[in-house]
């Protein structure tokens, strides 16, 4: 039982922004999803993003269902589940602090949770290369790994490298229910090098889209309560240098046969490099490299302590990394160790005295950095794609030349895309307008 306090916490308290940058669901939006052969999504009863934000001195606790806003599935790899409520309260810590150590290691499962909700996973999928029998163990369809699920293995499998086709368009999937991202949330089709071809017919979006003008938004928190953010930030870590694409500091080895690990480490052979288990197949393909002097290379943990726009002060941060091309780069968001003591969790029942966040009082304007509309000209549809963080309704307001409107369209909170059905207009020029932080903003469209 959870006891609301009528009173407000400190002002410190109320600012942080692991209280005030989650995605509230305040009019009822729920989730929607594609079953394969069929592009129209269904609409689902379960509500969308976060329920309810409540916090004391020291935490942070996050009723969510685990469903997106955006459209989810479907899984082309035969993956049987949907995405499915949760029913979830996230207990994060207001005040992290860094581990003494080397660091926690991630694990199977939850390690942390994005803004709207949903869960946040490690690299791995569960399965690994069972060296007595020189072949895949774990996961559906193989027999066990010895030791049962969690024991330490030589050669685990990367699963945004061996799952991709099981990703749905926004580059996430199920395990039970349990809908999640190994990776940047941000859709296939956006990327600078598409990889998938999942977006074609089963279009949907991600919970941003990825700007290389401004500083990425908050994305999520890890549980050991540092926040996450997306590809991009500044170059420095004390806010200066402009604008840049914040790299892994891991990369591929060069090798043909695994033997050893990247620290010279002697362990029972995984199968060679090939075609079928590529460079990359297993965690234990990459090696770390130290990158001094170059301060948008990140840590060994993923992260840096940096300037955000959140934390003018600095504070410790992950990065969702990504290549050049946009494309995912190891190790993702967090890992393989966490930087900080590991306190968050998913709890049963808030046990102490709390207060109710308001999201009245959160972000007051949408981070996006744009509206990309295409196809431009067009003759039956045009897609609307709010460029960065929607994060309250954007309202979308299509008008002829003389200012009538003719529809009106929103992009709901925590994704990305609206659409305009133009096929029974005349030929001509139109207006699509949205209200941002910078005032109101239109984008001529052209009916051929």
């Amino acid at each position: 039982m959870f006891i609301y306090l009528t009173v407000f916490g400190s002002l410190q308290a109320q600012l942080n922004p692991a209280i005030t940058s989650w995605l509230i669901n305040t009019d009822g939006t729920t989730g929607r999803h594609y079953v394969q052969g069929n592009s129209t999504p269904i609409v689902d009863a379960d509500l969308a993003n976060c329920q309810l934000v409540q916090y004391s001195v020291n935490w942070v606790y996050v009723s969510a269902t685990g469903v997106p806003s955006y459209i989810t599935g479907p899984f082309m790899d035969g993956n049987p589940s949907l995405t499915t409520n949760q029913n979830a309260i996230f207990k994060i810590a207001l005040n992290p602090s860094p581990n003494a150590g080397a660091g926690t290691a991630t694990s199977g499962g939850n390690i942390g949770i994005f803004i709207n909700g949903t869960a946040m996973f490690d690299y791995r999928d569960g399965v690994a290369w069972n060296t007595s029998t020189n072949s895949l163990c774990g996961g559906p369809g193989n027999p066990p790994c010895p030791g049962g699920p969690g024991a330490a293995m030589s050669w685990n499998r990367d699963a945004v490298v061996a799952e991709k086709a099981g990703f749905d368009c926004s580059k996430g999937h199920p395990a039970m229910g349990n809908y999640h991202h190994h990776q940047n949330p941000s859709a296939f089709d956006l990327d600078l090098s598409v990889i998938s071809n999942v977006c074609t017919l089963y279009d949907a979006e991600g919970l941003y889209a990825i700007d290389s003008n401004v500083h990425s938004p908050l994305i999520g928190f890890a549980y050991d309560g540092y926040p996450v953010y997306g590809a991009y930030g500044y170059r420095n870590a004390d806010g200066s240098g402009g604008i840049t694409r914040i790299k892994s500091g891991y990369q591929l080895r060069n090798i043909a046969v695994r033997t050893v690990w990247a620290d010279g480490t002697d362990v029972p052979d995984g199968p060679a490099v090939s075609a079928t288990y590529p460079l990359g197949y297993f965690r234990e393909d990459y090696e770390f490299l130290s990158h001094a002097g170059q301060e948008d290379y990140l840590d060994v943990h993923n992260g840096r302590f940096c300037v955000t726009p959140e934390y003018p002060n600095g504070m410790y941060c992950y990065f969702a990394t990504v290549e050049a091309d946009w494309n995912s780069a190891y190790p993702y968001l967090i890992g393989p160790t966490y930087y900080g003591v590991v306190t968050g969790a998913k709890v049963n029942s808030v046990t102490e005295a709390t207060t109710v966040y308001n999201p009245a009082n959160g972000l007051a304007e949408n981070a996006i950095g744009d509206v990309r509309v295409f196809p431009n000209p067009s003759n039956d549809l045009f897609i609307v794609q709010a460029i960065g963080l929607v994060t309250s309704n954007l309202e979308l307001t299509f008008t002829d030349v003389h200012g009538k409107t003719i529809e009106t369209q929103v992009i709901l909170p925590g994704s990305t895309m609206a659409f305009f059905d133009v096929s029974t207009l005349y030929a001509g020029t139109y207006f699509i307008s949205y209200t941002d932080a910078k005032g109101k903003q239109s984008k001529k469209i052209t009916i051929q």
